[in-house]
């Protein structure tokens, strides 16, 4: 209904944030610090509820920060909302099988959670189907009767040939794929975090899940290279980056997060290789 709040954890997916204003919801950002890894703190979450809030959207693991809430915070979040029954969580867990040094945990496994969460998972990240554009929703039944009416007005169906590619991901994403996808995936993010930690000005987190990393940046903001370029953003370091480097990063403004860029590290490590060269070569350019 209009009025309705629904909570946005920042740095957000941007989708997240875009489908409240949709439904005519009030979005209400929640910030999320990197000194914290990302993690979304119980009282903060305590503070931003109000008798009008109706839904938490939790991202776990996060795109674009990588972090994810292991058991115990996921636990905190459980307790402040078991003491507001008017709030469902929508649980993005579409990175469910890239997790290091902490196993994913299902929101809607934890005690009381089932009835009030409504997972939204798919095939595109641990599957890595990305152009079959194939998802799925989990939760109760009353909410996924109505969501079925609209989207049979809607899309209709999945197209049977991603369906049958689907059911192939089922049976053969977890297990051995997902666990040599991931070591994989932490080699790379080691490198990465290593590169930008070793870069004057640059501070990353390391995170726990996902392909990305999300550093701060911000320190650059005001200084100028040679080329009398002058960066005073995320967008115009990133304009910056590409122009002078031909680096290709995401501005952290899009995510709610206007000191730090995206970057994925789901490529191969001779581009994440050079890539790091051309980072750190550019903002070297860049003078107090």
């Amino acid at each position: 209904n209009p009025g309705d709040e629904i909570i946005v954890p920042t740095p957000y997916w941007p989708s997240h944030l875009g489908i409240p204003q949709l439904c005519g919801a009030t979005a209400v950002l929640l910030e999320t610090r990197a000194e914290e890894e990302y993690v979304l703190q119980p009282a903060a979450l305590e503070a931003a509820i109000t008798p009008k809030t109706r839904m938490l959207i939790l991202c776990n693991p996060s795109n674009p920060t990588g972090a994810l809430l292991p058991r115990a915070a996921l636990e905190g979040v459980a307790a402040v909302l078991r003491r507001h029954p008017q709030v469902v969580v929508l649980a993005d867990e579409i990175y469910e099988l890239i997790a290091y040094d902490e196993p994913h945990v299902a929101f809607a496994t934890l005690d009381g959670m089932y009835e009030r969460t409504l997972t939204v998972n798919g095939f595109s990240k641990g599957a890595a189907m990305t152009g079959f554009r194939l998802g799925y929703v989990c939760g109760p039944h009353g909410a996924i009767k109505a969501m079925a009416k609209v989207q049979g007005n809607n899309t209709s169906c999945p197209s049977s040939i991603a369906q049958h590619a689907g059911v192939a991901a089922v049976t053969h994403a977890h297990g051995a794929f997902a666990e040599a996808a991931t070591a994989n995936f932490r080699r790379k993010r080691d490198y990465v975090v290593g590169r930008l930690r070793g870069m004057a000005g640059v501070s990353c987190p390391v995170p726990q899940g996902a392909f990305y990393v999300f550093p701060t940046v911000s320190a650059f903001y005001g200084r100028t290279a040679p080329s009398g370029a002058a960066p005073h953003d995320s967008t115009s370091l990133c304009d910056y980056l590409l122009r002078e480097e031909h680096l290709a990063l995401v501005p952290g403004a899009g995510f709610g997060a206007p000191g730090c860029v995206r970057i994925s590290y789901a490529t191969s490590m001779e581009a994440l290789q050079e890539a790091m060269d051309r980072m750190e070569r550019g903002l070297a350019k860049l003078c107090k």
